[in-house]
């Protein structure tokens, strides 16, 4: 069958087994335990390929995409205001993952005890108690003093502040001298997307060894915090959803049956297809065609919106990362939760156009590491991405076609007085 060569499904059954085998080693003797610890470091290797690539791909991806923001907000008024509402919802995307997340996580916490499973299970390292940073310190690190050094560190902030100014500083400098420049920076990033895939192939094998060992150490506990994980995270792709669609009827003032209308074809296949990209054609003639929405209007807007606009990006990314913080039993502080939605802001448009597995990673592991967590939990989370990648693509959808129904409305309002 077709589904069982997804790459999705593969991992999600390597998981499910190596937690069942796990499950069942742990109830070996020494020499069993020392075999499954020799497995395991087979994904721990797998981890630590993934993990070299993480801070070049960040800063490749965001100095391509904001110099393609920079490039796109520089034709015309129409595309400057498209990118003003994909900010401003970004930043609502983000808000609203963290007052939902933090709500559901209050009234439905991780259990202490499976959650120290799952941390023993990973062998994620132990995070000793955090201080909150001084504001003037914090600010002052803004900007980092020695980039290689922030790199190594696996300071991302001060990685994503420079990355965003060196994106836009390229699309400045005179007589195209930039261009070269972002080309190699463009090159050294699908290199390392390259190499993502190249180490996602060997997935199955890597998250089964992972899995080996949560499931020696946590058991069947563990299969119980993977389906919380699925719950809360696909809430907050949800929540976004529900706020794209009624963007539609409420702000671009579309007819409720034309927009119900309109966007079912389109919600249908981004279900099927998880890709925003399959779904463009559609998104184009349904918001043509049933929504009314001038050809010059939709066919600027949804391109560009496929191209760098995720509005479920920083609400399902901030969501994972909240998850891991109450598995580690870490409370993060205000000035981390500001840096870590930055940077889920920054790396939403960056990551855009991305396959779904290397995106998770490219998303997730910088917001973990503004937050100071440990990455360690991520593959074993990318196996049950499935259910959440879903919601993903269905508010992506409907936000696109939010968008270019608002701006179409606006479009509309600013030439009726012209006729009049």
């Amino acid at each position: 069958m077709a589904w069982l060569r997804s790459l999705s499904v593969q991992v999600l059954v390597a998981l499910a087994a190596g937690l069942a085998v796990g499950t069942a080693a742990g109830m070996g003797g020494d020499a069993v335990h020392q075999a499954v610890g020799g497995v395991e470091a087979l994904g721990g290797l797998w981890l630590n390929a993934l993990r070299m690539t993480v801070v070049p791909l960040i800063f490749c991806v965001l100095v391509t995409g904001i110099a393609q923001m920079a490039d796109a907000a520089a034709t015309g008024r129409l595309a400057a205001r498209a990118l003003v509402w994909f900010a401003g919802l970004l930043l609502l995307s983000a808000l609203l993952s963290l007052g939902i997340v933090g709500l559901t996580l209050d009234l439905w916490p991780v259990s202490a005890e499976a959650a120290q499973a799952l941390r023993a299970g990973a062998q994620a390292p132990a995070i000793g108690a955090q201080t909150a940073p001084d504001f003037a310190a914090w600010l002052r690190g803004l900007a980092p003093a020695n980039p290689i050094a922030a790199a190594a560190e696996d300071a991302v902030l001060p990685i994503v502040v420079f990355a965003v100014f060196t994106g836009f500083a390229l699309t400045r400098l005179p007589d195209g001298r930039g261009r070269p420049l972002l080309d190699v920076i463009g090159a050294l990033g699908d290199a390392m997307i390259l190499i993502v895939r190249w180490v996602l192939l060997a997935a199955p094998i890597g998250v089964f060894a992972l899995g080996l060992g949560v499931g020696m150490r946590a058991g069947v506990g563990a299969a119980g915090v993977l389906a919380q994980y699925v719950v809360i995270t696909s809430l907050a792709g949800l929540a976004v959803t529900l706020v794209a669609y009624a963007l539609g009827p409420f702000v671009g003032r579309a007819r409720l049956n034309l927009w119900a209308r309109a966007t079912a074809p389109v919600m249908a296949a981004a279900f099927a297809t998880q890709s925003s990209l399959a779904c463009l054609p559609a998104m184009i003639e349904r918001t043509r065609d049933v929504l009314g929405a001038p050809a010059k209007v939709a066919n600027l807007v949804l391109p560009l919106a496929v191209a760098i606009f995720r509005m479920t990006s920083p609400a399902v990314n901030l969501a994972a990362c909240l998850f891991v913080a109450a598995v580690m039993g870490i409370e993060p502080t205000p000035l981390q939760y500001a840096g870590a939605v930055a940077v889920a802001l920054a790396v939403s448009v960056g990551s855009v156009g991305l396959p779904g597995q290397v995106s998770f990673i490219v998303s997730v592991a910088p917001i973990c590491l503004a937050l100071g967590l440990p990455i360690d939990l991520l593959p074993i989370l990318l196996a049950v991405e499935v259910v959440p990648d879903i919601f993903r693509t269905l508010g992506n959808v409907t936000g696109d076609m939010a968008v270019t129904t608002i701006l179409a409305r606006e479009k509309a309002s600013e030439v009726e007085p012209t006729q009049a």
